[in-house]
């Protein structure tokens, strides 16, 4: 089964067997709050991801990752954790910019 680490999350992990499913829902779906101001819906970057490992584990890039990629909206380690499904183990970590004033971050 697949993991999800949250590096600054003090390292919160998720297990889950739904590869069928965004990124984005899978922590909302264990008690994640994650930014995401479109609703997940593609229509911003701030659900963005740093990936630490597992880059390899995520779904090809959508046509919105494409667009905005290609804008420099992305790095080559960022992912949108609304347009990503997981096939693997990944590490990530929340960008500075898209932390949210309520939870505590480690790191």
């Amino acid at each position: 089964m697949p993991e999800i680490s949250i590096k600054n999350l003090s390292n919160k992990t998720i297990t889950t067997n739904d590869t069928d499913k965004v990124v984005l829902k899978i922590l909302h779906e264990n008690a994640v709050d994650w930014m995401h101001a479109c609703g997940g819906k593609g229509r911003c970057t701030t659900c963005k991801m740093i990936v630490i490992e597992g880059l390899e584990n995520l779904s090809p890039h959508s046509d919105f990752e494409k667009k905005v990629n290609n804008l420099g909206a992305l790095k080559e380690n960022q992912r949108l954790a609304c347009q990503c499904k997981i096939s693997g183990d990944i590490t990530v970590k929340v960008p500075d910019e898209n932390k949210l004033p309520h939870l505590d971050y480690s790191e």
